[in-house]
């Protein structure tokens, strides 16, 4: 049933800026404070209070706008987007509409080893609203009262607003991804989404591949926290939408929620448009016009982009496209990959290591890169261990995960456990001619055919060795024995 339909996703992704202060005001943007402490009567909508565009806020969001290719106009200006909400004390959001700062970008990602162009049609910059505090269980429907903690009003924001160029959960997956490694990288927000510095909306629709015309109004699923519920939730929608077309029923154009609990999402609100808000020119700002010469300097001023970097680990260090575009999402975690290789010379080895080991061990410890306990020089120093023949590839193992927990270097560790590995031909070959006097039946079936069965003996051997036996050693005079 799905081959007949398509599905068409535009993403909207809400970014704090990593700016000292608000947008509008001075007071601090820190987060965690006591509440209703970070506040002054410019983003508490006091009478006569008038707002001030923060200098920096406007630089982290031009330089967003140049890092997705877009164009960074020479003038844009300010609006007032009018709603009523509990969480926006002056019953109006300072926003851009219609001349927003950038326009016309784009972004490139990779879904199952094809790339594919996203456009942005606009950067636009905005004031936050304030945060509601809900008592009870669930959304805001289901709490029994709610209270406003105005500390987050006023701080700027981004909102990055995609073509609907997405046809699948992957590839809004792999965009929204994109875009905060982007924005990380430049250095414009931190995009930690636990204390919501990057949010997601979601605009979906689906229609017949045979026509075009013929397609559901589209719903936006608001406040998405997490990519991964963003996937959750536009599956969810499409499975919906598909539904509806099925049965010839239309659907509303709506705003929705996405309820974690029941993995299903549900309306909020019919959906506005932009007439609904009654844009109108902000009086108190005046428009922004930076010079052609302080965006080139920007422009000048960006650090090697994610792709770049990707291709760069491609070519520089022979890298797997996967396993570079997994190293460079992340730039800390790019960073600490490029230190291990300076600290001991073997890209696909410390590449091996941080993808399989050591992100399997921060995600079991829940840990980012910044607390990892394994620094490239201790990660150096356990790859001469395995050099020299001191420990084997298996030993190593266990040396890493006592590394990872303690912060020991490996010859440490090494000399407390007794891992030193056996290298002794004298010690195997006993071990050897245990195991082969232990295992008739395996033996015979090797000398009768059955290569498969030198697997399990070189198994055998090692468990008796507690691991410890060269391995290369093991192989050799189990060979040797056996002819």
């Amino acid at each position: 049933m799905l081959d007949k339909y398509e599905t068409v996703i535009g993403v909207e992704i809400h970014v704090e800026l990593g700016t000292k202060t608000k947008l509008f005001c001075g007071c601090s943007t820190d987060f965690g404070a006591e509440v209703n402490t970070q506040t002054c009567p410019v983003c508490l909508a006091m009478p006569g209070a008038l707002p001030v565009v923060n200098k920096k806020a406007v630089e982290y969001a031009a330089k967003a706008g140049l890092a997705m290719n877009c164009h960074v106009n020479e003038h844009s200006i300010f609006e007032r987007k009018n709603y009523f909400y509990p969480d926006l004390p002056k019953g109006y959001q300072i926003s851009q509409l219609r001349q927003p700062l950038s326009t016309n970008g784009y972004v490139e990602i990779d879904v199952d080893g094809k790339t594919k162009r996203i456009g942005i049609r606009r950067i636009h910059m905005e004031d936050d609203a304030a945060k509601l505090v809900h008592a009870g269980e669930g959304e805001i429907d289901e709490a029994f009262n709610s209270a406003v903690d105005f500390n987050r009003g006023g701080v700027p924001l981004i909102e990055i607003v995609s073509e609907p160029d997405m046809s699948s959960v992957e590839e809004m997956k792999a965009y929204c991804e994109t875009v905060k490694s982007i924005l990380q990288y430049i250095g414009v927000s931190d995009c930690d989404m636990e204390k919501g510095q990057m949010r997601i909306e979601a605009n979906i629709s689906v229609r017949r591949k045979d026509d075009h015309n013929f397609w559901t109004d589209r719903s936006e699923i608001k406040n998405l926290n997490s990519v991964r519920y963003a996937m959750r939730a536009v599956e969810y929608e499409v499975e919906r939408h598909t539904k509806a077309l099925e049965e010839g029923k239309t659907l509303a154009m709506e705003t929705r929620l996405f309820d974690v609990g029941r993995n299903t999402t549900r309306a909020m609100r019919g959906k506005e448009e932009a007439h609904d808000y009654r844009y109108f020119p902000e009086p108190d700002l005046v428009p922004i016009e930076p010079s052609r010469e302080w965006i080139e300097e920007l422009r000048n001023s960006l650090p090697e982009l994610p792709y770049a970097r990707r291709m760069r680990f491609v070519e520089e260090y022979g890298l797997p496209l996967q396993d570079a575009i997994s190293l460079t999402t992340d730039k800390k975690l790019a960073d600490y990959y490029e230190d291990c290789v300076k600290a001991y010379n073997d890209p696909k080895t410390a590449s091996n290591w941080i993808l399989n080991e050591l992100m399997a061990l921060m995600g079991n410890a829940k840990q980012t890169i910044d607390e990892c306990k394994i620094t490239p020089e201790l990660f150096a120093g356990m790859m001469k261990l395995i050099e020299n023949n001191t420990i084997s590839g298996k030993i190593a193992k266990t040396v890493y995960e006592e590394m990872f927990n303690t912060g020991k270097d490996a010859e440490t560790i090494v000399r407390e456990k007794g891992l030193v590995q056996i290298t002794d031909e004298d010690e195997i070959v006993k071990i050897v001619e245990q195991i082969i006097a232990e295992n008739p039946k395996p033996v015979q079936d090797y000398k009768e055919g059955n290569t498969r069965t030198m697997g399990f003996l070189v198994g055998q051997v090692m468990k008796a060795s507690k691991g410890k036996a060269n391995p290369q050693l093991v192989n050799k005079i189990l060979l040797e024995k056996l002819k």
